[in-house]
């Protein structure tokens, strides 16, 4: 027995058919075999459309994969050292970089609490030597990434403000603490990165006034 049905389907933009296309519907006609023709859904003659939008989760997960090999490469792309008046050295942007977005590592020997203190401790003994160590908390255990030993690595030098177009974060990989650097705001080309050392210590502050600003 052959039994005829109807199938409504959303159609948008093809107003050249019937008075029916007009009303911004489309009706399309079967012809079905056999007793359960009444029970075909729309499905049956039209494969579902997923949506090929990722989600936050695998979002999240490319952009960690993507921050971990930069980590692991050592690259430092789109910045450039150069001499600010008043300050010394400090770090150009070579491109622009977007709010939220990865910077540079702030890369250094990775050390425990008690160590970084003996270390400091040796730094003031010479007035010439500087200090670039960072202290911070993870998994409830103190650490710092001292960075004081001259290398190639821009993270180093990157200058105090409190008014920084940077921000630091930590970066997990394998359990490792990474000490990184992301946007604060949308950064030009040519603007000078900046970031808040955070230290408010009445001794840090009568050694280095500039840690006011």
């Amino acid at each position: 027995m052959t039994k005829s049905f109807c199938v409504s389907v959303v159609h948008l933009g093809m107003s050249t058919f019937n008075s029916e296309v007009n009303l911004g519907y489309l009706c399309y006609c079967f012809r079905a075999q056999g007793k359960n023709a009444q029970n075909r859904k729309v499905t049956d003659y039209f494969p579902v459309r997923r949506s090929s939008r990722k989600s936050k989760t695998e979002l999240k997960s490319e952009e960690k994969k993507k921050i971990d090999e930069l980590i692991e490469s050592g690259k430092e792309e789109g910045m450039k050292i150069d001499f600010i008046d008043g300050k010394g050295r400090g770090v150009i942007a070579t491109r622009n970089f977007c709010r939220g977005e990865f910077v540079v590592e702030y890369h250094g020997d990775l050390i425990e609490f008690t160590d970084a203190k003996k270390r400091e401790a040796l730094y003031a003994q010479d007035s010439s030597t500087g200090c670039y160590m960072y202290y911070f908390q993870y998994l409830s255990k103190t650490y710092c990434v001292d960075a004081t030993r001259e290398t190639h690595r821009l993270g180093r030098l990157i200058n105090h403000s409190k008014n920084g177009n940077c921000h630091t974060k930590l970066h997990d990989i394998n359990g490792v603490p990474h000490l990184i650097l992301i946007a604060s705001q949308d950064i030009k080309v040519g603007e000078e990165l900046l970031y808040d050392y955070g230290d408010r210590s009445k001794a840090s502050i009568e050694a280095h006034p500039w840690l006011k600003h």
